[in-house]
């Protein structure tokens, strides 16, 4: 029997079960679990603030200051720019697509969020300042009390890591969504690295499997410049999951062992330019499709790929990168996959103007739009299986 949207398997969000399953947690913004479904592990799902209501009028963008790492001047010792988010979300303004009030406020996950996939081991090592300092590769940081490392430095990635939990619940509801921030890719379950603390795309895909009912396939679609080891190490041996990942076959991290879960895997040589490039990306984008048939698509769309990137290593224009993340989201509208898009590595000044214009560019294609964003959230794929349904009768009926 088919249903008009995705619901709730265990926590909140959905609008068939908001009205009956809030109880106390409306009083809290808590989502209290709509009914028992078992994890795997005799639970149910925590409940969590991540997956509640959002106003239609809001665009599935997903932000919040907090996003930016601003403390002494030492982000300025990594090459990545810790206020890119932030900037890529003044430019859209500038453009008069978005506005503060139709931003999606993302939240930051909790503990209990952060042990749908982390150990608690893993979690306790991050009070420890070297081991941050380590994972963020900002060696100062070893120097500081631990309790300003976790507001000034693991609090801003705890809430883009709410911001793509939020995001991949959005994409379900209304058919995209873009966490302006995360694609911590490097990170798994029990090991941080490369900048990333949380191992956000996992925890998206485990929400969703999870909570929301006839999410049971994933697709991850990696196209950052740089192995994307963490997911890959967390679902090694999920067949729900298909990883498709483009990278620089001869910088980080060269995760010989990680590189077993790569489903199609597609290494690239120094300076790759954008004809290869993209022609690449298009032809295996559509083979990762027509093989896995997901029910969301989670895209990692790092911008470190950009000629003169310090760490990426490949020379694709910001054209390239606007018509790689517009050959993407073709893609999925054309199969009718909801997609989830993080902005992930992108180590030079520039790169938060060229998101910005990527965004807009998926805009006037209207491969992204407000009315799907303001409309009644539908599933598109179950939209899809009734109409080919109706059909189906109707010729039946014909005959």
């Amino acid at each position: 029997m088919f249903s008009l949207e995705a619901t709730e398997k265990g926590g909140g969000g959905s609008r068939r079960s908001s009205s009956s399953a809030q109880g106390e947690g409306a009083a809290s913004g808590a989502i209290l679990p709509a009914r028992a479904r078992d994890t795997g592990d005799g639970c149910r799902p925590h409940r969590t603030e991540l997956y509640h209501e959002v106003p239609p009028t809001c665009w599935p963008i997903v932000y919040s200051p907090d996003y930016n790492i601003t403390f002494m001047g030492l982000e300025k010792l990594h090459p990545f720019d810790a206020g890119k988010w932030g900037k890529v979300i003044n430019f859209l303004k500038e453009e008069k697509l978005i506005a503060d009030d139709l931003i999606v406020q993302a939240r930051e996950a909790s503990e209990e969020d952060l042990l749908v996939v982390h150990t608690r081991r893993y979690l306790n090592k991050l009070k420890w300042s070297f081991v941050v300092a380590t994972i963020t590769e900002i060696p100062p940081v070893l120097f500081l009390p631990n309790f300003l490392v976790q507001r000034k430095v693991l609090k801003p990635l705890r809430t883009q890591t709410g911001g793509t939990i939020m995001a991949g619940k959005l994409a379900i509801d209304r058919g995209w969504a873009i966490n302006v921030g995360g694609g911590f890719h490097h990170c798994s379950s029990d090991k941080g690295g490369g900048f990333c603390a949380y191992a956000d795309i996992t925890l998206a895909i485990k929400f969703l499997f999870e909570r929301v009912e006839g999410v049971s396939k994933a697709t991850i679609i990696d196209l950052d410049a740089h192995q994307g080891n963490g997911h890959e190490r967390d679902f090694m041996d999920d067949h729900r999951v298909y990883i498709m990942d483009v990278y620089n076959r001869y910088i980080y991290p060269g995760d010989g062992f990680a590189k077993r879960a790569i489903k199609r895997k597609v290494e690239l040589d120094w300076g790759t330019e954008d004809t290869e490039y993209l022609q690449k990306v298009q032809t295996h984008v559509e083979g990762a499709l027509n093989e896995s048939r997901p029910d969301i698509i989670i895209y990692n769309a790092g911008t470190d790929i950009l000629d003169g990137d310090p760490l990426g290593g490949l020379a694709i224009s910001p054209q390239g990168i606007v018509k790689r993340d517009e050959a993407v989201f073709r893609a999925a509208r054309n199969h009718r996959i909801p997609i989830l898009m993080v902005t992930s590595g992108g180590y030079q000044k520039r790169t938060a103007r060229i998101i910005a214009d990527s965004i807009l560019n998926l805009h006037n294609l209207r491969l992204i739009d407000k009315e799907l964003a303001t409309s009644e959230t539908k599933n598109p794929k179950v939209e899809l299986m009734i109409r080919e349904s109706i059909l189906d009768f109707t010729n039946l009926s014909l005959q």
